[in-house]
């Protein structure tokens, strides 16, 4: 059996990481990241801004896992597409609570790792601005972790973070006329 040693870093940091682009799968990379951040111990929150309106599995999976992770939904659902109902107001009252909400969780002291789903999609339909994006990221705690997703990263936004990855879309079952499909695709 082989010994599993546990690397600690010289000097700790909290990152800043960006998670975009047009391809599936920016949400389930945070979601692993909270799933890693878990087998470290840490207090986690996500709080998804878009998403809210219609059920999602991480939920209830998230429930499962037997850690310390808050996953508060704020949004109704995604502004302006798929026949969603709500109104702009709604969407952008509800955005502003987030973003009070992700404040309120970075100066609690509590959070290792903040995760603001969606908040690129938020800030490029105007639902957040700017200047609320960047003071969030300045007022992140040295040693937290603070990650963005979405759509359309600011490129702004792009500058200040650590690590950026992009998710690109090849193929796409939606496309497809492939319905959405549970524990897949929400």
């Amino acid at each position: 059996m082989v010994e599993i040693t546990h690397l600690q870093p010289k000097e700790k940091k909290g990152l800043i990481l960006v998670i975009t682009g047009h391809g599936k799968g920016k949400t389930t990379s945070a979601l692993g990241l909270i799933l890693r951040a878990c087998g470290h111990g840490l207090q986690v929150a996500m709080i998804q801004f878009m998403k809210g309106d219609l059920y999602a599995g991480e939920w209830d999976g998230i429930k499962m896992l037997n850690c310390p992770v808050e996953l508060i939904s704020t949004g109704k659902g995604f502004c302006g597409i798929q026949g969603n109902p709500y109104p702009y107001k709604e969407h952008r009252a509800n955005a502003q609570d987030a973003v009070r909400l992700a404040r309120e969780k970075m100066s609690s002291g509590q959070v290792d790792l903040l995760i603001l789903d969606e908040i690129n999609n938020a800030l490029h339909l105007k639902l957040v601005d700017l200047d609320q994006v960047l003071d969030l990221i300045k007022a992140k705690p040295p040693l937290m972790h603070l990650v963005l997703t979405g759509r359309d990263a600011h490129p702004r936004v792009i500058e200040l973070a650590d690590t950026v990855s992009e998710i690109q879309e090849i193929k796409h079952a939606y496309r497809q006329g492939i319905e959405p499909q549970p524990g897949i695709d929400y």
